[in-house]
């Protein structure tokens, strides 16, 4: 069974930062593409950045120049550092990736349980 475990949530001021962490765990051969997606209330769930194995990048036009995600495979971790944070970046943000993993090499996509960003005007 493969899990990813977020942390760095919490409650922060317009124009601040946060850090947000996803580390992957299980029998895991190959991570693939790493991701974020947010979900605000109300609202659909909506992906933030990606990131892929060569390390290819891909932003949401809104958060472009302001967030950059990254990775560190030998930690099998997925990284979002958020800059001038908008009340508008308020959601539940979701670690996501692509894996070859388990017994046997399943593909697999598997989600994180979320982390709460808040910020405040």
């Amino acid at each position: 069974q493969v899990q990813l475990v977020e942390s760095g949530g919490g409650l922060v001021q317009a124009g601040g930062s946060l850090r947000l962490s996803c580390a992957a765990s299980g029998i895991i051969f190959v991570i693939n593409a790493m991701g974020w997606y947010r979900q605000a209330p109300g609202k659909q769930r909506e992906l933030v950045a990606v990131i892929t194995s060569n390390t290819s990048t891909n932003y949401a036009d809104s958060v472009k120049g302001r967030f950059t995600v990254s990775r560190d495979n030998a930690k099998n971790t997925v990284y979002l550092q958020m800059n001038s944070l908008k009340p508008e970046d308020t959601a539940v943000y979701y670690c996501n990736a692509a894996v070859i993993a388990g017994i046997g090499g399943r593909d697999l996509e598997v989600w994180g349980q979320g982390t709460l960003v808040t910020v405040s005007s």
